[in-house]
């Protein structure tokens, strides 16, 4: 399984400050104003897998084969008739929502994408009378084991020729995570959540293409990379409120407001037995946003949060509004894993690249990426062509000079290769030490990291930067003695990520180091050869840049890009080709 990267690619950024790292984010919005979802493809399912075509050109020249193998400078040519089909077996029942088409100029004006479990009953989940060739991506949604082009017109008096046919999604499961201990979870007396899941009522709300999904429900779903607003168009306004009905009479212990930075400087917390004569048993004129957490008494069945003024020309926003206490009808939230002991001493993954010489990295614990990058890139991920083993315990990741033809790079086709692998579907882990031995490139437009992105991304769709992503170590080579470590989230995230660089004295790709991070519940530590050099504190961060959305799965990436708004482009001082050398990456519990 390749993942693709016509997905938002997340995600990484240089720092120069300490909390604000300067850089720029792989494929964001560095506009002032709320994210947007969007919804991400899976991971390509579709490449090396069996093809087969109706006709060819040339078995020898233009086998169906060379539509699946990644390579932008082969492809499939059928005879010069109607209709064609090419069909790829995917090996298991597949969820698929995008379909990417490369043709050549023999392409397509009409045909249908299908589906099928048994390749002989097929169903539709595309079709046009007007292709227009070039690169085509469809998004689509349909689920099958077997997925076929029908092709019915042609553009030409030739045939059908496509240089690339790639297939996203994912299984028709999703995979289990690694499993981790998940201990009962007893609460403290009167400090039970009582408003998870349950049916919230806003004075108005947003869902468009600047907050979509931004509903009351989003307040209650124990989801911090979600959140609740009022309208853009009605609710900059005040009063604004938000109410949540605990489903039955409750007494209220502690209320705590997750604030975007649309917050409140004065509000009420107030409390109902029938959801229209309120009582206050909280407000203040002096509300300073971020997490607030309200130690307040009341008994009701209502809770609402009264707004009555705004901090800014905006409305109202939250990302969390959790309630306490005893009595309503609670539903219990998801469990968490049991936070580790540090220093984590067992070993629960890892992998030491002790393949022979020339082998690829292990398909049972990597998957390769291919395709451009973003973030003003200049490379092409491949296949694992630019990924090996050197037969000396390293795995290799090779940028140089190489065009891949009929790519799409600033400025035309990618003038560069590189490698990029991530571990999703094989390999997840909340909490734990991660650490890698790694010898980072080191010259001018080169970006080697180490780093990890939430498995939501692709498990739910959850657009990035929602699904967190932690920068474990960014290099680039215009500063050489240094790397960076960083977090970003939706309330943090590009240019205002929030982490810092290490300074080690000397150029960094002189030699080995490793770079590593402790994480838990309640904080990060990242390290270089054991510097612990930068700890997030949850609780810090919370009450000053904003939500923690770093307690679920993540999978770990590497990569070696090319280019990039943050380190450049090459130039005449650059020296290629460039190893990115790792020894090991290990994860302790």
């Amino acid at each position: 399984m390749n993942t693709v990267l016509s997905v938002p690619r997340h995600w990484r950024r240089g720092g120069l400050t300490l909390g604000l790292v300067v850089g720029l984010g792989l494929a964001l919005l560095l506009a002032v104003g709320p994210v947007s979802p969007a919804n991400a493809a899976g991971p390509l399912i579709s490449q090396g897998r069996p093809v087969v075509a109706s006709s060819t050109e040339s078995a020898a020249a233009f086998p169906a084969t060379a539509a699946v193998d990644g390579n932008l400078g082969t492809r499939w040519s059928s005879a010069f008739a109607d209709p064609q089909t090419i069909q790829i077996d995917l090996g298991a029942t597949k969820v698929i929502d995008q379909v990417v088409l490369n043709w050549e100029t023999a392409f397509a004006t009409a045909f249908a994408v299908q589906v099928s479990s048994n390749a002989s009953s097929w169903t539709n989940i595309y079709s046009t009378t007007t292709g227009t060739g070039g690169v085509q991506t469809l998004a689509v949604s349909g689920t099958g084991r077997y997925i076929r082009l029908n092709l019915t017109a042609r553009s030409t008096q030739w045939g059908y020729s496509l240089w690339e046919f790639q297939v996203f999604g994912t299984d028709s499961t999703t995979p289990t995570p690694t499993p981790t201990p998940t201990p009962t979870v007893t609460n403290p007396p009167g400090q039970a959540l009582l408003s998870y899941k349950k049916p919230g009522t806003a004075s108005s709300d947003q869902n468009d293409a600047n907050c979509g999904g931004c509903v009351p429900a989003s307040a209650f779903d124990y989801d911090p990379a979600t959140r609740w607003a009022t309208s853009s168009t009605t609710g900059w306004v005040d009063p604004g409120w938000i109410s949540v009905d605990l489903g039955a009479t409750a007494t209220i212990s502690k209320v705590v407001l997750q604030w975007d930075p649309a917050y409140a400087t004065a509000y009420r917390i107030q409390v109902s037995g029938n959801n229209s004569t309120w009582q206050d048993i909280y407000s203040t004129t002096t509300g300073k946003g971020f997490k607030e957490t309200l130690n307040i008494s009341g008994t009701g069945r209502y809770v609402r949060m009264y707004g009555t003024a705004r901090s800014s020309a905006y409305g109202y926003s939250l990302w969390e509004f959790q309630v306490y206490g005893t009595g309503g009808a609670p539903i219990a939230p998801p469990v968490q894993p049991a936070d580790p002991t540090f220093p984590a001493t067992n070993l629960v993954w890892s992998d030491e690249f002790n393949g022979a010489n020339g082998t690829t990295p292990d398909a049972a614990k990597w998957s390769p990426e291919v395709g451009p990058g973003v973030n003003n890139e200049l490379q092409y991920y491949t296949n694992n062509n630019n990924a090996r083993m050197d037969g000396a315990g390293n795995l290799v990741i090779q940028a140089r000079r190489e065009v891949t033809a009929g790519s799409a790079c600033p400025g035309g086709p990618c003038q560069y290769t590189s490698g990029r692998l991530n571990t999703y579907g094989k390999f997840s882990l909340q909490y734990g030490h991660v650490e890698a031995r790694i010898k980072v490139t080191g010259t001018q437009g080169l970006w080697p990291a180490f780093w990890m992105l939430g498995s939501n991304f692709f498990a739910t769709r959850t657009p990035w930067p929602n699904s967190g992503e932690i920068d474990i170590m960014e290099h680039i080579g215009k500063v050489p003695n240094s790397t960076y470590s960083t977090l970003h989230a939706p309330a943090y995230f590009g240019a205002g990520g929030f982490g810092s660089p290490f300074d080690l004295g000397s150029d960094v790709s002189a030699g080995f180091h490793v770079f590593g991070m402790d994480w838990d519940s309640k904080h990060m530590t990242f390290s270089v050869d054991s510097n612990k050099f930068f700890t997030v504190d949850r609780a810090n961060l919370e009450a000053t840049r904003g939500p923690w959305v770093f307690d679920h799965p993540f999978f770990i990436i590497l990569n070696n890009a090319v280019g990039g708004d943050w380190p450049g482009a090459p130039d005449g001082t650059t020296v290629l080709p460039q190893n990115l050398l790792i020894d090991y990456v290990r994860v302790y519990k």
